[in-house]
Protein backbone atom coordinates (compact mmCIF):
# COMPACT_ATOMS: atom_id res chain seq x y z
CA UNK A 1 0.00 0.00 0.00
CA UNK A 2 1.15 3.93 -0.72
CA UNK A 3 0.02 6.86 1.21
CA UNK A 4 0.07 10.08 -0.12
CA UNK A 5 -0.30 12.97 2.72
CA UNK A 6 -0.47 16.83 1.29
CA UNK A 7 0.01 19.84 3.07
CA UNK A 8 0.56 23.35 2.21
CA UNK A 9 -3.41 24.59 1.80
CA UNK A 10 -4.93 27.32 3.22
CA UNK A 11 -6.55 30.55 2.34
CA UNK A 12 -4.42 33.43 0.91
CA UNK A 13 -5.56 36.64 -1.66
CA UNK A 14 -5.72 37.19 -5.27
CA UNK A 15 -2.59 37.56 -6.28
CA UNK A 16 -0.62 35.39 -3.10
CA UNK A 17 1.36 32.41 -3.35
CA UNK A 18 0.90 28.83 -2.03
CA UNK A 19 3.55 25.56 -1.99
CA UNK A 20 1.59 22.44 -1.59
CA UNK A 21 3.49 19.46 -0.72
CA UNK A 22 2.73 15.73 -1.14
CA UNK A 23 4.71 12.86 0.52
CA UNK A 24 4.35 9.57 -0.32
CA UNK A 25 5.38 6.39 2.25
CA UNK A 26 4.70 2.99 2.27
CA UNK A 27 5.48 0.38 -1.07
CA UNK A 28 6.74 3.26 -3.26
CA UNK A 29 9.45 1.23 -5.09
CA UNK A 30 8.37 2.06 -8.72
CA UNK A 31 6.79 5.10 -8.09
CA UNK A 32 6.10 6.94 -11.66
CA UNK A 33 3.84 10.10 -12.96
CA UNK A 34 2.75 12.07 -9.60
CA UNK A 35 0.73 14.76 -10.22
CA UNK A 36 -1.66 17.35 -8.56
CA UNK A 37 -5.44 17.15 -9.41
CA UNK A 38 -7.84 20.02 -8.11
CA UNK A 39 -11.61 19.33 -8.08
CA UNK A 40 -15.05 22.23 -7.22
CA UNK A 41 -18.05 20.63 -6.00
CA UNK A 42 -20.17 18.87 -8.69
CA UNK A 43 -16.87 19.02 -11.07
CA UNK A 44 -15.19 16.57 -12.26
CA UNK A 45 -11.27 16.18 -11.10
CA UNK A 46 -8.79 17.90 -12.85
CA UNK A 47 -5.60 17.21 -13.80
CA UNK A 48 -3.84 20.75 -12.51
CA UNK A 49 -0.05 19.55 -13.43
CA UNK A 50 2.28 15.79 -13.76
CA UNK A 51 5.93 15.13 -13.28
CA UNK A 52 7.45 12.20 -14.60
CA UNK A 53 10.43 10.53 -12.39
CA UNK A 54 12.57 12.25 -15.00
CA UNK A 55 11.64 16.05 -14.57
CA UNK A 56 9.17 16.24 -17.36
CA UNK A 57 5.83 18.39 -16.79
CA UNK A 58 3.30 18.86 -17.94
CA UNK A 59 0.68 21.92 -16.86
CA UNK A 60 -2.84 22.82 -17.09
CA UNK A 61 -3.30 25.56 -19.70
CA UNK A 62 -5.01 27.83 -17.29
CA UNK A 63 -2.41 27.38 -14.62
CA UNK A 64 0.94 27.46 -17.23
CA UNK A 65 3.12 30.45 -16.13
CA UNK A 66 1.93 30.37 -12.62
CA UNK A 67 2.12 27.18 -11.07
CA UNK A 68 5.48 24.88 -11.03
CA UNK A 69 5.88 21.71 -10.21
CA UNK A 70 8.76 20.16 -8.65
CA UNK A 71 9.84 16.64 -7.66
CA UNK A 72 12.25 15.31 -4.87
CA UNK A 73 12.99 11.06 -5.67
CA UNK A 74 15.12 10.34 -2.75
CA UNK A 75 12.23 11.60 -0.59
CA UNK A 76 9.39 10.52 -2.46
CA UNK A 77 7.47 14.32 -2.58
CA UNK A 78 6.18 16.35 -4.95
CA UNK A 79 5.50 20.19 -4.85
CA UNK A 80 3.41 22.41 -6.47
CA UNK A 81 4.25 26.10 -5.99
CA UNK A 82 1.65 28.14 -7.32
CA UNK A 83 1.84 31.82 -7.52
CA UNK A 84 -0.35 34.78 -8.63
CA UNK A 85 -3.40 33.16 -7.30
CA UNK A 86 -6.95 33.51 -8.70
CA UNK A 87 -10.24 32.85 -7.13
CA UNK A 88 -10.71 30.39 -9.81
CA UNK A 89 -7.95 28.39 -8.50
CA UNK A 90 -10.16 28.01 -5.57
CA UNK A 91 -10.29 24.03 -5.12
CA UNK A 92 -9.20 21.05 -3.41
CA UNK A 93 -5.97 19.78 -4.40
CA UNK A 94 -5.51 15.93 -4.83
CA UNK A 95 -1.91 14.20 -5.04
CA UNK A 96 -2.12 11.37 -7.61
CA UNK A 97 0.89 8.94 -7.46
CA UNK A 98 1.30 5.97 -9.76
CA UNK A 99 2.81 2.82 -8.93
CA UNK A 100 0.97 -0.33 -10.81
CA UNK A 101 -2.23 1.44 -10.21
CA UNK A 102 -3.10 5.06 -9.32
CA UNK A 103 -3.35 6.09 -5.48
CA UNK A 104 -4.65 9.42 -4.23
CA UNK A 105 -4.05 11.76 -1.06
CA UNK A 106 -7.01 12.74 0.92
CA UNK A 107 -6.84 16.45 -0.62
CA UNK A 108 -6.07 19.91 0.81
CA UNK A 109 -8.29 22.64 0.60
CA UNK A 110 -6.88 25.79 -1.37
CA UNK A 111 -9.15 29.01 -1.25
CA UNK A 112 -8.50 32.27 -3.17
CA UNK A 113 -10.39 35.55 -2.38
CA UNK A 114 -10.57 38.29 -4.10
Amino acid sequence: QVQLVESGGGLVQAGGSLRLSCAASGSTFGIGLMAWYRQTPGKQRDLVARISIGGNTIYADSVKGRFTISRDNVKNTIYLQMNSLKPEDTAVYYCNAVISRPYWGQGTQVTVSS
